[in-house]
């Protein structure tokens, strides 16, 4: 980083790698701006300012108080109780072998429910619905011609596309209903609390065990995660034996 000189406080230089480190602490919801030229001033401002405060701060000799004192040793605390529990946390280590054997040993936590792909077409009735289905066996309208023209759902807009969805996403009759047909078959009316359906499933899937590489991540997350909180709670009770007076 580069020790440019921004500006010059009572004699003491701001440089660029100064107030880069100052732009890494903001709020994560501010990082966005640090990149803009307009809001980059501002924060410089912001530090130049900092120094000059604490410059008024030690001219009025106010590091000469007991309440300087008594934060200054509050902070020294807190510095150094975070430094040595990111000392603690780091020598914590998951290995792959580990994530591994946590993937064949909880098969269960990895199984993906079974999944349908379907369109559908929802009118008011179920005449309705028994009228549209007329003209589709007829071979007067495609499942997705009469989606478009006659659908009440936004997914008209895509022949009555809904895309994959498993247990739990749709209401109970209509999951019911899509789960049970055959793959190209047309169902309905099927009646809920939308109105009546016209469901045609496009594909299903099996339930299956995700794959590896899908959830290698989350393991890993899941395993560093336990593995620091046991850590951290070794840690702790040691201290408590070398350090706790009874």
């Amino acid at each position: 980083m580069s020790d440019k000189v921004l500006a010059k406080v009572a004699g003491r230089e701001i440089t660029e790698a100064e107030f880069h480190a100052y732009l890494q602490g903001i709020p994560r919801e501010q990082q966005a701006y640090a990149a803009n030229p307009q809001y980059r001033d501002q924060y410089l401002d912001q530090l130049i300012s900092l120094h000059m405060f604490a410059q008024f701060g030690e001219d009025e000799k106010l590091d000469e108080t007991e309440e300087y004192k008594t934060i200054l040793e509050s902070a020294k605390r807190d510095i150094l109780a975070q430094l040595a529990m990111r000392n603690t946390l780091k020598k914590v280590q998951v290995t792959e072998d580990e994530i591994k054997d946590y993937y064949e040993a909880n098969p269960k936590k990895f199984e993906k429910g079974a999944t349908v792909s379907a369109k559908h077409i929802l009118v008011e009735t179920e005449e309705a619905c028994k009228d549209v289905l007329a003209q589709i066996e007829s071979g007067a309208k495609t499942f997705e011609d009469a989606a478009k023209e006659y659908s009440t759902c936004p997914s008209k807009e895509r022949g009555g596309d809904l895309g994959e969805f498993g247990r739990g996403q749709m209401v109970k009759e209509f999951e019911d209903a899509a789960f049970a047909a055959e793959i190209g078959q047309i169902v309905g009316p099927v009646k809920t609390q939308f109105g009546a359906h016209l469901i045609k499933v496009e594909k299903k899937q099996d339930s299956s065990k995700a794959a590896f590489d899908e959830v290698r991540a989350q393991i890993y997350q899941q395993l560093m995660a336990e593995k620091q909180n046991d850590a951290y709670t070794a840690k702790v009770e040691e201290l408590k034996g070398k350090y706790l007076e009874k």
